[in-house]
């Protein structure tokens, strides 16, 4: 019988379940959007019952999907889960319920936060970086769980009482999954998720007492680090009950998997609701000196782990969002590229879609959307296209830093996730990078690369080679169609946009 493996997507606006047979191709699937919270300025909560019940409504459906192929929910060997990284979750060890809304990772409540740690230290944002990794930002679990400690007295009250669990999103699943409070859930995180709480050593892979110690947190608060690929505990109730959980990574340390960014030197781009490339930089950390960040890129069993540089963008996608959610200028996102494709250009119009700052490689938490350039010629669809070119934009910035870190200038860029289904954009992309962009057939390699973890922990594949042939065929190559002149006016321009866009929050 055929072996297939299931993976929970479980992102920032959507949860879905994707079923893999064994040579990666998706069966079927299930996807379900759920609500954002925005209850101040550059806030972003969700519900944590939101997110799990979306994942287990995700699961039920695409196995019926899957029985109606004519399949059996036996040949379902493992599940893997890939996840929004950095989001903060908080519940009680004796309930198994929540203590607060989980703030995501995009959420810039946190600014005063950082300002007072980054203040305990000479060092200032880089106080415990050579440890972590990570500057100081509002971007990590860590400083989002000493905001809560600060503000929300049930939690407070949790930690001091010894009641307290915190994990990321990655966490809050296994856990209600194995069974939570009632049947012995497992408190548990892999390393690449552990990596952006700004809690773990990056070179021991184990939660670091000096940081905990900066942090005020007890250790008895942490789950227990995994690695990416190993069995976990099985799926306590529903149409999988018994199947193990046997993978975990991060939802961009999952899209390296699945792009195969096995070497040292592979890069990929995923364009969701924000926008993050991460570059292999082998078994050995590498500290930026131009505004990255130092993570784990997964961890195989018992094997050395890979490391990568990170550059990310808060949004991408999301910025989409704002046009058809907010501004009311499109119904549904795909009516972006209509626009956008009116027009040749954006007649000098820019976009600065820093709604809750801007992170690497210029971390401004004062910075705010900007839309800079606009006449009495400027229309909506130069305005969908200077969208676009945003993220785009960004990924510039950080190829720069990235190839002045690595010292090895990336010749091609993979790349993946929901914006990547623009042609028009991934061309602006190649354009504006002046390399060629290299998009797959198959774009869901956050799944894919959660699948392939846990097809290894429970032998579906063995090694690496096995996986030459997986989402190999009918690529996409988007080569550069403008002169270097025209992209330097380009990239000249927006420098100008990012720079007026600083300043314009109030950080009290």
């Amino acid at each position: 019988m055929p072996a297939f493996v299931g993976a929970i997507d479980q992102g920032t606006s959507t949860s879905r379940f994707l079923i893999f047979d064994d040579q990666g191709r998706i069966v079927t699937s299930h996807q379900v959007e759920f609500e954002q919270h925005y209850p101040n300025p550059g806030w972003v909560e969700h519900d944590p019952y939101d997110l799990i019940d979306s994942a287990k409504t995700c699961i039920e459906h695409a196995v019926r999907k899957f029985e109606d192929l004519g399949n059996d929910v036996s040949q379902i060997k493992a599940i893997g889960i890939t996840n929004q990284r950095e989001t903060a979750v908080v519940w009680d060890r004796h309930t198994g319920k929540p203590l607060g809304p989980a703030i995501v990772w995009s959420d810039s409540r946190t600014a005063e936060t950082v300002k007072q740690l980054s203040e305990k230290s000479d060092k200032g944002i880089d106080a415990i970086k050579d440890i972590c990794g990570l500057p100081l930002r509002t971007y990590f679990s860590g400083v989002k769980l000493r905001w809560m400690l600060d503000h929300n007295p049930h939690v407070q009250a949790a930690h001091d009482e010894g009641r307290l669990l915190f994990g990321t999103v990655d966490s809050w699943l296994i856990y209600n999954l194995t069974g939570g409070s009632k049947n012995g859930g497992l408190h548990v995180t892999d390393v690449t998720n552990a990596s952006r709480t700004m809690l773990m050593d990056i070179h021991s892979l184990k939660w670091s007492q000096d940081v905990l110690s900066f942090f005020g947190f007890n250790p008895d608060i942490l789950p227990r680090i995994v690695s990416s690929s190993e069995v976990y505990g099985n799926i306590h109730e529903g149409s999988l009950s018994g199947v193990p959980i046997a993978g975990c990574l991060g939802d961009q340390q999952a899209a390296l998997v699945g792009q195969k960014c096995f070497q040292a030197g592979d890069a990929k781009n995923t364009y969701g609701t924000g926008c993050f490339m991460l570059f292999n930089t082998g078994d050995e950390p590498v500290i930026s000196k131009n505004g990255l960040l130092t993570t784990v890129g997964y961890q195989f069993g018992t094997n050395k782990p890979a490391y990568a540089l990170e550059g990310s963008i808060a949004v991408a996608g999301s910025s989409i969002q704002f046009l058809r959610d907010n501004l009311k200028m499109i119904k549904t996102a795909s009516d972006v590229n209509t626009l956008a494709s009116a027009v040749k250009d954006t007649a000098g119009v820019y976009f600065v879609t820093a709604f809750t700052g801007l992170f690497a490689p210029y971390w401004r938490d004062d910075a705010r959307g900007t839309i800079c350039g606009m006449t009495q010629f400027t229309t909506r669809e130069h305005i969908a296209r200077a969208t676009l070119e945003a993220s785009c934009y960004q990924t510039k910035a950080i190829l720069d830093a990235m190839n002045a870190d690595s010292g090895r200038p990336l010749k091609t860029l993979k790349v993946d996730g929901g914006m990547t289904n623009s042609d028009l954009c991934m061309q602006i992309q190649a354009d504006i990078l002046g390399i060629n962009v290299d998009r797959p057939q198959m774009r869901e390699t956050t799944g894919l690369g959660s699948a392939i973890a846990a097809g290894f922990a429970v032998g579906i594949w063995q090694d690496f080679e096995q996986l030459q042939n997986i989402n190999s065929e009918d690529h996409t190559i988007f080569t550069p169609k403008i002169s270097q002149e025209e992209r330097n006016a380009k990239i000249k321009g927006w420098e100008q946009a990012v720079e007026r866009s600083f300043g314009w929050a109030n950080s009290s």
